[in-house]
């Protein structure tokens, strides 16, 4: 069935409440708009043709949904990579080209994060759909510039990079501890390790300086704000955000080439509700790569690899389903798999270690999610300009935290849009 005739014969309040778990609709736009007879796929370039530009452009050619149509980067090695991995996409130097043709409705920005204000505005501006990676800046002055311009637009979507908000595994298990599973829900603790440098190599010391901005604390929020922003947003719609004060320590502990920005880092991230979320990310260590945690009274849950478990306290109630369940053992714990979308029988027959060569990645259900807004929509996107900038915000102070070594009270004004 084509997605017109499955619109025409579907119930388009009943879409909108499965895509967006209930919530009201932000905007009301003419079917017409959107869906023009004929049209199957949405028309996207990609803004930025770095390391992870060239993995939203890959995601985007498994997206049935999305018709890459053109790339941008201002550097000509990029583009001369984009011919050869891309050679039916349009490759463009100046993204103001992009934002000029009308027959490209949604742009992808994947640029460095201080370079993200100019495009996304003038994207918004040019009447644009725009996913905009995550942090939305590396200052709250150009966030918040970027935000006030969503909140402006009528009628045009604008999802940030938080990619957690529309992974299913999460999704489910925010319904699971929405439901009670964690009874009182005391602290989280998540972890991000990876040996990497992230320094990038090149001929030219002046590409060299361009190609290593993380590295740069006049340009960068660091490993906390363009890596940790992911797991402190899951833990701001968890434990119920925005933080109410953020702690930071961090050094260089490995990687001694001159650079200032720590490459193992810690923090603790407080909330009004008096949890705290316990982080550290290292680019030192590789051991136990990333993990969430959210403890509990009832049970704690936890998330890695694209997967989930619950471990019950003795005294905790029953709740009928867990019965059905595959356990898995963790030394001396028994942890009850979570699995979103799979069935009973998949669920008692896969292993705790197995990889589903099917499951897709993070990066691939937000994508998705942005096609289809735009084709099943209007509704408020999950990682709306609204979350982003909390999360930007969270994710900036955590990482002035860190620099500092101190304890930073968060002002309810920064959050203000």
């Amino acid at each position: 069935m084509k997605r017109r005739d499955f619109l025409k014969k579907t119930s388009f309040s009943a879409l909108a409440g499965a895509f967006t778990n209930g919530e009201a609709l932000a905007f009301d736009l003419p079917e017409a708009r959107r869906r023009a007879d004929g049209m199957e796929q949405l028309n996207i370039a990609v803004i930025g043709y770095g390391s992870w530009g060239r993995e939203i452009a890959a995601t985007l050619l498994r997206n049935a949904d999305a018709n890459l149509v053109a790339v941008c980067d201002n550097f000509p090695t990029m583009l001369r990579r984009a011919e050869r991995s891309l050679p039916d996409v349009a490759r463009v130097a100046d993204y103001r080209e992009i934002l000029d043709d009308e027959s490209i409705p949604a742009v992808c920005i994947a640029t460095p994060s201080h370079l993200h204000r100019e495009i996304a505005i003038a994207a918004l501006e040019a009447g644009k759909h725009v996913y905009c990676e995550a942090p939305l800046a590396s200052s709250i002055e150009d966030a918040r510039a970027i935000a006030l311009a969503a909140k402006a637009t009528t009628g045009q979507i604008f999802q940030g990079g938080l990619l957690y908000r529309t992974e299913p595994q999460y999704a489910s298990v925010y319904g699971f501890i929405r439901s009670g599973a964690l009874g009182q829900a005391v602290m989280a603790r998540s972890q991000y390790h990876v040996k990497e440098s992230w320094r990038r190599a090149s001929a030219s010391a002046e590409r060299a300086r361009d190609l290593n901005w993380r590295l740069d604390p006049a340009l960068s929020s660091g490993l906390i704000g363009e890596i940790g922003i992911q797991q402190i947003d899951t833990s701001i719609r968890i434990l119920g955000g925005p933080p109410s004060a953020v702690s930071g320590f961090g050094g260089v502990m490995f990687w001694d080439d001159g650079r200032v920005m720590p490459d193992v880092v810690q923090s603790i991230i407080e909330f009004e509700t008096g949890q705290n979320m316990m982080y550290d990310i290292s680019l030192a260590s590789s051991f136990d790569a990333m993990y969430e945690a959210f403890y509990g009274s009832d049970s704690t849950i936890v998330l890695r690899d694209g997967k989930a478990w619950m471990f019950k306290e003795v005294d905790a109630p029953m709740l009928g389903w867990e019965v059905y369940a595959r356990r898995d053992q963790f030394y001396t714990e028994t942890g009850i798999a979570l699995l979103a979308n799979a069935t009973k029988l998949d669920a008692l027959s896969q292993k705790a270690t197995d990889v589903d060569p099917n499951a897709e990645s993070p990066l691939y259900h937000a994508l998705k999610a942005f096609t289809d807004n735009y084709f099943f929509g209007p509704y408020q996107p999950a990682a709306d300009w609204k979350a982003s900038f909390e999360a930007t915000v969270s994710a900036i102070k955590a990482h002035e935290a860190v620099m500092t070594k101190s304890r930073i009270e968060m002002d309810p004004a920064w959050f203000t849009v």
